[in-house]
């Protein structure tokens, strides 16, 4: 019985490694993160609710919120968004059908960080960038 148990749970991780999740369950899964994110940097809803809707309110605690989900899905080296980790992310957690376009517009939207300073600012406007290239395949917290 325990075998079956296990062989079931790699199965099932196998699956959800090659197809991902649903929209609804990364959704689920980055609201846990939201949770943690919003007290660290003293956001609140209103600020955040709809960024994945593009509405990016650029304000240092909206930035470093941003950066902070990034930071907990192990998506940033050295204070920047890594494309490789993304890409990693990406793959693992995106449903099928988004992760060749999301990971192009990795590609590109990562250098967007280089024009910046402060690493919060870099996370933000890589992060509307993404939004920007392809909006209906753009999911945040």
């Amino acid at each position: 019985m325990v075998r079956l148990l296990i062989n079931i749970f790699i199965v099932s991780v196998a699956i959800v490694h090659v197809l991902g999740m649903s929209r609804e369950q990364l959704k689920k899964t980055l609201s846990i993160m939201k949770k943690q994110c919003m007290p660290k940097h003293g956001v609140s809803n209103e600020q955040v609710d709809k960024i994945d809707q593009g509405v990016f309110i650029a304000e240092h605690n909206v930035m470093c919120y941003i950066a902070c989900i990034y930071k907990m899905s192990q998506a940033v080296k050295n204070e920047r968004l890594n494309k490789e980790l993304v890409s990693k992310q990406v793959d693992i957690l995106y449903p099928q059908e988004l992760k060749s376009s999301v990971k192009k517009n990795v590609a590109v939207c990562v250098e967007v960080q280089s024009k910046y300073d402060d690493p919060c600012e870099g996370i933000f406007y890589a992060t509307k960038c993404l939004y920007e290239a392809d909006p209906p395949s753009f999911i945040f917290a």
